[in-house]
C-alpha cells in the first residue's frame, strides 16, 4: 500500500512538473504580454496544484497539509492579482495584444 501511495504521490509531481514546463514554453514562445501573462497564470497554477497534491499524499503531519494547502491558496490569488495589475497596466500604457489579420 505504501508504495503504492509513493507511486501516485510521484505520479501527480511529474504531471505537476510537466505542466510547468509547458507554461515555460508558453512564456518563451508566445508573442505578447498578455497571452504571456495567460500561459504564467493559468499553467503555472495547475503545475502547482499537481505538486501540492503529490506532497500531500506523502505528508504524515496535519500541519504540513494545512500549510501546503495555504501556499497554494496564496499563490493562486497571488497569480491572479499580479496578471491583472500587470496587464491593466499594460493596457494603459498602450500595449495592444496582437491580433490575427484577417
Amino acid at each position: 500500500m505504501d508504495s503504492m501511495l509513493i507511486f501516485v504521490s510521484n505520479f501527480f509531481m511529474l504531471i505537476g512538473v510537466l505542466f510547468f514546463l509547458i507554461g515555460t514554453l508558453g512564456i518563451i514562445r508566445f508573442p505578447d504580454l498578455y497571452t504571456r501573462l495567460h500561459a504564467l497564470s493559468k499553467v503555472d497554477n495547475l503545475g502547482l496544484g499537481f505538486l501540492v497534491i503529490g506532497l500531500v499524499l506523502q505528508a504524515r503531519d496535519l500541519l504540513v497539509i494545512v500549510k501546503l494547502l495555504f501556499l497554494w491558496a496564496l499563490v493562486l490569488f497571488s497569480s491572479a492579482t499580479i496578471s491583472y495589475i500587470l496587464s491593466s497596466h499594460a493596457n494603459e500604457n498602450g500595449e495592444v495584444p496582437l491580433m490575427e489579420e484577417e
